[in-house]
Formats: C-alpha cells, sequence, structure tokens
C-alpha cells in the first residue's frame, strides 16, 4: 500500500530564528544552510514575515527586501518561498490601512515570495479579508489561518472543536479567497486530541482535495504528538525545522519527525541522511550565535499560560535582565486572568504580548493598577472583535485608564481615517527626510513606524545599526584598534563612560552632546549642584529608552522628563511638580530598578 507523502514547510529561516535567536540573524551567515537544505531535497521554506521584516532592518542594519531579494536568489526559481502576515497588521509594528496591506503584498511578490500565510490573533475575518484580496490580486497563493492554543486550567467557553468550526464558516461566509488553511499553534498548547477532532472537522466541511496544514511548537512538549494527530486526522503538510533552530520553543526536527512516522501510512518524502548532513551544515553556520538554554527547553508550566516560543524566551530574559526572575511564576498565574477576562484571543503575536506584559504588570504593581496599552485598547475594541465578550468591568477599567471608548468599527476602517498611517504620510516623511520615494521605502517607512519613533526613516538614513547576540563579532567589536587613543574612558559611581572630543562636540557612549568648557569653576546654585527638590522616581524596573529633558531645563507638572522600557512596554516618566530639571540620575540605556531616583525637579 502506497504511504502517503507529508509535504513539509522548513521553517528553520523564519520562525526558527524567531524563536530560538529572537530573529536577529544575518542573511549571509545562513544562506549556505538554505542551499545545503535546498540540495538535500526540500523545496518548500518559511523565509520573511514575521519578526523576519522588522528584526533586519532594527538589529541586523539589513534592507529585509535585499534579504528576501539573496535568499530567492540562493534558492533558485523553483522553490517555494513562504511570508507570514498579521492580517490588518500585515508586518506592520502597527495595524495598517488599505493602501499599505496592499502595498504589502505587491512588495513580497515582487522580491520573491510564492505563498503568504495569514492570520488574525483574534480570529475575527473582518481583519483577514482586506489582506487576502490583496494577496490574490498580485498573484501569490493565500493560506487563511485558524489561530489555536489550550486555554489555562479552569476555563472553557472557547478554543474547542466547536469554537474553531465556527471561524472556519466565518472565513467561508465572508466569500474571502483563499488557496489552503492552516491551523496555527503558536503556543504549543493544543492537546493532541483535539488537534485530531478540528482536523478532522475541517477535513469534512473542505473536502477530501483541499490542502490542509498544521503548525505548532515544542514549547510544552506534545508538538510531534500534536502532528502525528493532526495527520490521521486529515492534515496534508506540517511545518519543519532543523538542528539547531528545531525543538523547545521551535517546531519538531525533521529528522524526529521522520522517526516518530516509521512504521505508519505517512512519508515526508525526504533524503534523511542529506538532511542530517544539512542540520551539521547549519550548526556550523549558526556557531557564532549562542544558544539559550530557555529557548531549547520543553516548559510545561505553559499549558497553564499559553505564550508563543519566541515570546517565552523574550519575557524570561527580560525579567532576568530586570533582576526578577523570581515573579515568572506570578506572571504565568496572572495571565489566566487575563486570558480569560479579555475575551480570549489566541495568544500569538500581538495578543501574546498583551497578555505577557498584562500579566507581569498585574504581578509586579498589584492587579489592575497600571494598564498595558496594546491590552487595553483590545478590550474596548480596537484590534478587532474578541473571540469572546470581554468582562465589561475590565471595558470600563480600560476606557478610564486610556480615556478612550469602546468601538466596534473595523480596524481597517479605523487606520483609514487616521493622518499619521498610510501611504501618503509615508511619502510626506520620507520627502522631509530627502529619501527616494519608491515602493520599498514607503513600505519599509509605513510599516516600520512606532508612535513618534519613525525606525523606519532612521534606518533608510543610514542610522540604523547592527544589534546582534554574535559571539564573534563581540570578540572583533572588544578588540583595539591599532593606534585609537582618541579618546578617554571616564568612570563616575563604578559607571563607565566612553568619551572623544571632536568637532566642537562631546561624543559620550556614541551620542553627541553640545559642550562649553572655559577656565575656572563658575558658581553654581546649591539646587542644581544636589540635585534639591521632588525625587522623580522609578515606578517599575527596566531600561532607560529616551532622556527627553536635560538639568537646567523646564518642565511643567506632568510634562515627560524621560520614558523608559520594560518588558517591551514604554512607561513615560512625568515630572510630579513644575519647576527645573535639578539633576538627573540616569542615562540613556541605564538599567534601573523600582523606586531608583531618576530625576530632580526644584
Amino acid at each position: 500500500m502506497a504511504k502517503k507523502l507529508i509535504k513539509v514547510m522548513d521553517t528553520s529561516f523564519r520562525d526558527g530564528f524567531q524563536s530560538i535567536y529572537g530573529a536577529k540573524v544575518l542573511v549571509d551567515d545562513f544562506i549556505p544552510a538554505l542551499q545545503a537544505a535546498v540540495n538535500a531535497g526540500i523545496k518548500h521554506f518559511e523565509t520573511a514575515g514575521g519578526a523576519r521584516f522588522q528584526a533586519p532592518i532594527f538589529f541586523c542594519n539589513e534592507n529585509a527586501f535585499e534579504t528576501m531579494d539573496k535568499i530567492r536568489a540562493a534558492v533558485g526559481p523553483d522553490v517555494k518561498l513562504q511570508s507570514l502576515s498579521r492580517g490588518v497588521n500585515v508586518v506592520g509594528l502597527n495595524s495598517q490601512p488599505r493602501d499599505v496591506i496592499d502595498l504589502h503584498a505587491k512588495m513580497f511578490a515582487k522580491h520573491g515570495v510564492n505563498v503568504i500565510r495569514n492570520f488574525d490573533a483574534l480570529n475575527d475575518v473582518n481583519n483577514l479579508i482586506d489582506s487576502a484580496n490583496s494577496i490574490k490580486k498580485h498573484g501569490l497563493q493565500h493560506e487563511v489561518t485558524i489561530t489555536m492554543m489550550e486555554l489555562p486550567f479552569g476555563c472553557e467557553g472557547a478554543h474547542d472543536v466547536a469554537f474553531y468550526e465556527k471561524v472556519l464558516r466565518n472565513i467561508l461566509d465572508s466569500g474571502l479567497p483563499f488557496d489552503s488553511l492552516a491551523f496555527k499553534d503558536a503556543s504549543g498548547t493544543s492537546n493532541p486530541r483535539k488537534v485530531y477532532e478540528t482536523v478532522k472537522m475541517a477535513r469534512e466541511i473542505l473536502g477530501e482535495n483541499f490542502h490542509i496544514r498544521f503548525h505548532s511548537h515544542e514549547t510544552a512538549g506534545t508538538g510531534l504528538a500534536a502532528y502525528l494527530a493532526a495527520l490521521d486526522g486529515g492534515a496534508d503538510g506540517i511545518d519543519l525545522a532543523m538542528k539547531p533552530v528545531s525543538g523547545g520553543t521551535g517546531q519538531p526536527d525533521i529528522i524526529s519527525m521522520w522517526h516518530a512516522l516509521k512504521g505508519t501510512e505517512y512519508d515526508l518524502g525526504l533524503d534523511i541522511k542529506k538532511v542530517m548532513e544539512t542540520e551539521e551544515i547549519f550548526k556550523e553556520c549558526m556557531k557564532d550565535y549562542p544558544l539559550d538554554p530557555i529557548s531549547l527547553a520543553v516548559n510545561p508550566i505553559l499549558i497553564q499560560a499559553p505564550l508563543p516560543g519566541g515570546a517565552t524566551a523574550t519575557t524570561v530574559n527580560q525579567l532576568k535582565d530586570m533582576g526578577m526572575l523570581d515573579k515568572f511564576p506570578a506572571l504565568i498565574a496572572a495571565m489566566k486572568e487575563c486570558v480569560e477576562r479579555g475575551g480570549f484571543a489566541t495568544s500569538v503575536t500581538p495578543v501574546s504580548q498583551f497578555y505577557a506584559q498584562q500579566a507581569f504588570l498585574n504581578a509586579v504593581q498589584g492587579p489592575w493598577v497600571q494598564a498595558n496599552p496594546g491590552y487595553a485598547k483590545m478590550l474596548l475594541g480596537y484590534f478587532g472583535k474578541t473571540p469572546c465578550e470581554p468582562d465589561p468591568e475590565l471595558v470600563k477599567w480600560a476606557s478610564e485608564k486610556l480615556n478612550m471608548q469602546p468601538t466596534t468599527e473595523k480596524v481597517v476602517d479605523l487606520n483609514e481615517k487616521d493622518p499619521e498611517k498610510g501611504l501618503k504620510a509615508a511619502e510626506k516623511r520620507l520627502i522631509a527626510a530627502g529619501l527616494p520615494v519608491t515602493d520599498e521605502n514607503l513600505f519599509i517607512a509605513a510599516a516600520c513606524k512606532d508612535g513618534n519613533v519613525d525606525k523606519g526613516i532612521d534606518f533608510l538614513l543610514g542610522k540604523g545599526q547592527v544589534s546582534v547576540n554574535k559571539t564573534a563579532a563581540k570578540a572583533q567589536a572588544s578588540a583595539p584598534a591599532a593606534g585609537s587613543s582618541d579618546g578617554c574612558t571616564v568612570t563616575v559611581n563604578g559607571k563607565k563612560y566612553a568619551v572623544k572630543f571632536q568637532n566642537g562636540k562631546a561624543v559620550v557612549n556614541g551620542k553627541e552632546y553640545n559642550v562649553d568648557v572655559k577656565d575656572g569653576i563658575e558658581e553654581v546654585s546649591s539646587a542644581s549642584a544636589s540635585g534639591e527638590g521632588t525625587e522623580v522616581k522609578a515606578p517599575m524596573p527596566g531600561a532607560v529608552l529616551r532622556v527627553l529633558k536635560s538639568v537646567g531645563d523646564t518642565v511643567e507638572e506632568n510634562e515627560e522628563i524621560l520614558v523608559i522600557e520594560a518588558m517591551k512596554m514604554e512607561t513615560p516618566i512625568k515630572a510630579p511638580v513644575a519647576g527645573t530639571i535639578t539633576s538627573l540620575a540616569v542615562a540613556q540605556n541605564d538599567k534601573i530598578a523600582t523606586g531608583q531616583v531618576l530625576a530632580t525637579v526644584g
């Protein structure tokens, strides 16, 4: 009896990188492994989208479109390349209007992508329609996606087979075009029996010839079992990865899956010896990238608080950096209430961040003292309709915290009215910066704007920096340059500052400051010298993201002095009183603790 050929997509070069390395990988480092995988017979790869659009720009100082072109050139014209899109967000930091959504599909088609997998964390079909139409308009295959997870212990009312059937029927009733269906479990928590019943349900509705794919992670330790269940339920394809980015928070390994299928009716259709050789090449390519044990670990605690692969390691490492790793169990416990009262949106980008950040605030500052803006906006409907109605008390809480009213308007329609969004706004910013107005630049400018921070424009102006966790790069950077004696290191209270004087300015730790040096010591007011006045203290641990004021600046009450970041959240620090900044005790990138004095207003 002939075995059923299972269609494998290798996710190593997108989701693998995102789950294990935070997507911060330089393209030239992995191209040899990608070519080896093609030579081993793998013909379908996920290589773009998700965090692998911003990460090349923000952390690798690489143009994401040029990265995509290099990948297409490396694999040749016949290999299928796939991207991941977040519905109305596409690959942007925020949700987008229709012109940006359409340009996304046009640009990804131009730069070598064949298939776009398209999901919405709320499973709100309205957030998928515009992107679906644009994907098909520009000649790409559209893989519509239903997002899955396991509910925390004791929760019910969503994320069962009946719930997923309702989402699928909503997709069909909407009339949006699609070529295949994926079930995506970013947290890897769905129990295998539910996976089997869900895929079986979809197969019965869609018929035996329609392509159905299942995606999960090994985070909770049940990835292989869930894949076997999906195949038994009727899935045609599964997503797998290779070492060093398989297992743990990544996808199940190709070789492990091949082994698990021995004696079954399924065949991956791969020469496993060549895959083994490719894994060795891949490990050699990535040898300078440290592997975080957290990323490679199975963590069953996440069954009760589903976090996606990338978010798990990120959350733990952020807590570690803040000296608050002991708060992780409390954060996990607090997630249940955030999920249950928040309307049961799936824990996948960006909702996974909303859950983790609100749970962190609840665990550290007390329940519902401070609102994470993303979580609160979700409750109010600004990201679409949650699968279930959120707790009315929390909706009222969110409205009061943000001073915003709930909405039922479609997300894309809200974005159409926002003058800061869209291609016209992006074009104005490009022109103002003196940059060429190309389709690629327009999309980068639109997709990479984060509030008042124009990260895309900064990158296009050449202000990007490489921030990749790579041991060889660190060793090279730390090596002393020959004859480099044009500066000095100043240590103040144990903190080192690299100082150079050039062109009449002082460059301190890479940042320019205007300076005026005079002979003698002028009298300085005692308030300025001692920092007397009202102390401004940190409400939570984190890092200083931006310092907005200088000593001597006048401020009004509630005017922002600086911005701190914790758990990927920006928190403005405001002046408690009107007056003059008499002291600033921190600088950009400094780590801070709860209650630490940041500044003084006199």
